[in-house]
């Protein structure tokens, strides 16, 4: 039985041809978001390349609620800010309603200094979205409305979570102490 070149296999097998990385890199989902409000988006975690239309939009803060991957650094002569906040996916492992101050207030800053606010997570389903209703409830929001708008907004949202709305309902509960 002859050997087969490396040639002949890519062409048999795609997955062993040198292209077959970069045809199954191109699959991967792109940035996905929602506009909840002017000021407010919520979405995936966005890549190098989308901060240009973020920046484009008027966002001035990326906060990234993913435990597993920093925010990328923004190398523009305006810079894009972004306040990581790492957090797990998991009931096991609640938000911490220090972090969700944090971020509050951080974009409280930068929405009245004029700029927008864009909170993730992987999928923009439950940390991101828990973010973004705590934005909304620092900026007067009753914490339902604020919850519904997001669902209304963003149809993967899921801020009724068994464990993302209790952080949430206690996040308003503590906002103005």
């Amino acid at each position: 039985m002859p050997k087969s070149s490396p040639n002949r296999i890519a062409a048999i097998t795609p997955r062993f041809s040198p292209f077959y990385k970069r045809a199954a890199c191109d699959t991967i989902p792109r940035m996905n978001f929602s506009e909840i409000t002017d000021d407010l988006f919520i979405g995936s975690m966005p890549s190098k390349g989308d901060y240009e239309q973020l920046r484009a939009l008027g966002v001035r803060l990326i906060i990234n609620m993913r435990f597993s991957l920093a925010p990328k650094l923004d190398l523009h002569a305006e810079p894009i800010q972004t306040l990581w906040l790492p957090s797990i996916d998991s009931p096991f492992f609640p938000i911490s309603i220090t972090k969700l101050k944090r971020g509050a207030r951080s974009a409280l800053e930068t929405i009245r200094s004029g700029g927008k606010v864009y909170t993730h997570c992987a999928y923009g389903r439950h940390r991101g979205v828990a973010m973004g209703a705590c934005v909304l409830i620092a900026q007067g929001f009753d914490p339902f409305v604020a919850m519904q708008l997001i669902k209304q907004k963003r149809s993967v949202a899921g801020p009724d979570a068994f464990y993302i709305r209790p952080r949430i309902l206690r996040f308003a509960s503590q906002w103005m102490e």
